[in-house]
């Protein structure tokens, strides 16, 4: 059974376990639909037994018709014969012949009507077996009179075996007509009864649907004024929900800006310091090259009286000493600007505008050109999707990506950077950025976001600010970032964007 199945039967048996107002009208509605079926199955009973009831008597119309045409048929086969008897004329045997043309296929008609009927089948068939005793015997005398013998033709007529015959016929013909129409009196009986059974039934389902309407009406009408009572104390606690929310976002809002002064306030701070250590480092590295000359000088002069170990301090140690306080404070003095980077980025004013975002991407492209050839790497960029967003902010999104996708190739392969997107379900639109780099490690999917935090071989310049900027970034504009990755076979960066930047209103705050 699917989860989505069970959870709905599972709320279903909660529904039907807890006496509610809604449990109750459901019930009615489900009553009434009961009775609604139970007369509509009366009514489709009346009109299949009235059916069978029309069925049953156009067949015993036709066994009827059937019947008395078979016989009509051979009294005018009789009436021909007798008047060729009499007259010898040969009018009259066409009278005859034309009457018994048709008889077969009437009678083969009413055996198929009632063949498989145990009262009227016998009959017919016994009414087949005399028309054809009675059409012999018509044979016969109607051939002793081609042949001259019209006294042996006469006396075989006065026998009175024809009549016999034809009086049988009428007797199986009547008992036909009578099993026929008793049969009839008691199907209407029937049908009468039926007919007033499902009157009687429509009338009390009726009267029942009557009710549980009422029922269904006063229920209703309960349910719908605690629905409007639950609905305005849910208004009111939406009111101040959303107050709370609107003060809250307020709140986080004032924090976040103290957070972002704080961090540019800290960054300046830091800065001095770090100016001054550079400034210290400039006048040590100048201390260090007058007493390297004069170290030069003593030793022109007076070789021996140099100290060895003061010769490598000044040439050596204090050098390398001075190269490492430059590197670090080289290095400490782009992290204050990155910091500084991320706290204007945070204070900065969002603008939407509609973006082309294939031409934007395409400009991104080409000025990274120099560095694709020199990788041996290339970029493809579909036709995107445009979005309403504030350009500064997406295009250094897409170039920070694109920049690190370049910068990632790996050498072993013609390095190549796919750049797509489309349009989502929810007003929201998808840009992939893939590429068939280095690739990253599973565990390292989430840390490269993280500030001050890279993955892999550190053989490129970078301090781990881009991804943590780009998030950021992201994040400000309502979107979503995530990577697919896998080490050696190359990176796709996802981005997820509302098609429209709606920038948030703080409101007014006492």
């Amino acid at each position: 059974m699917s989860p989505a199945l069970r959870s709905t039967l599972q709320a279903f048996s909660q529904f039907m376990r807890t006496p509610t107002l809604g449990r109750r009208v459901a019930g009615l509605l489900a009553l009434a639909i009961m009775l609604l079926l139970a007369v509509n199955l009366a009514v489709f009973v009346m009109i299949r037994r009235t059916a069978e009831f029309n069925d049953t008597v156009e067949q015993a119309q036709q066994v009827r018709l059937l019947s008395r045409e078979a016989l009509t048929r051979l009294v005018d086969a009789e009436t021909g014969q007798r008047g060729f008897l009499l007259t010898a004329r040969p009018d009259y045997l066409a009278v005859h012949e034309e009457a018994i043309r048709d008889l077969p296929e009437l009678l083969s008609d009413l055996t198929g009507l009632t063949g498989d009927d145990p009262d009227l089948g016998p009959r017919v068939e016994r009414i087949r077996e005399l028309a054809d005793q009675r059409l012999d015997v018509m044979d016969r005398t109607i051939a002793l009179a081609r042949t001259g013998r019209i006294g042996e033709a006469v006396s075989l007529i006065r026998g009175g075996q024809g009549k016999t015959l034809m009086d049988a016929i009428r007797v199986e013909i009547a008992a036909i007509d009578e099993i026929q129409a008793t049969r009839l009196q008691f199907r209407t009986r029937q049908s009468e009864w039926a007919a007033n059974v499902t009157v009687l039934a429509n009338a009390l389902g009726g009267a029942l649907i009557l009710v549980l309407a009422g029922a269904s009406i006063w229920l209703i009408r309960r349910y719908v004024i605690e629905i409007q009572d639950a609905r305005a104390a849910l208004d009111r606690m939406n009111a101040g929900l959303e107050h709370q929310v609107r003060s809250r976002t307020y709140e986080l809002t004032r924090a976040n800006e103290e957070i972002q002064r704080f961090a540019y306030i800290v960054s300046h701070d830091l800065r001095a310091p770090l100016v001054n250590i550079m400034g210290y480092t400039s006048e040590l590295e100048l201390a260090g090259q007058v007493v390297d000359r004069q170290i030069a000088a003593i030793e022109t002069r007076a070789p021996k009286s140099v100290d060895p170990a003061a010769v490598t301090a000044v040439r050596e140690d204090i050098p390398e000493a001075i190269g490492f306080i430059r590197a670090s404070t080289a290095k400490m003095d782009r992290l204050i600007n990155a910091i500084l980077k991320l706290s204007r980025e945070g204070r900065r004013a969002l603008t939407p505008e509609r973006l082309d975002m294939t031409g934007m991407v395409r400009g991104i492209a080409d000025s990274v050109r120099h560095q694709t050839q020199a990788a041996d790497a290339e970029i493809a960029i579909e036709s995107l999707p445009d979005l309403e967003s504030d350009r500064l902010s997406i295009e250094q999104v897409f170039g920070n990506l694109v920049e690190n996708a370049v910068k990632y190739v790996d050498p072993s392969r013609p390095g190549r950077i796919v750049v797509s997107g489309e349009e989502i379900a929810g007003g929201r639109v998808v840009y992939r950025i893939a590429d068939n780099g280095r690739g990253i490690s599973d565990r390292d999917h989430e840390r490269i976001f993280e500030l001050f935090r890279r993955s892999g071989r550190q053989d490129q310049p970078g301090e781990g600010l881009g991804l943590a900027f780009v998030r950021n970034s992201v994040r400000r504009l309502g979107g979503e970032i995530t990577v697919e990755s896998e080490l050696g076979k190359g990176s796709t960066f996802i981005l997820k964007f509302p098609t429209r930047l709606l920038l948030p209103d703080a409101g007014d705050y006492a």
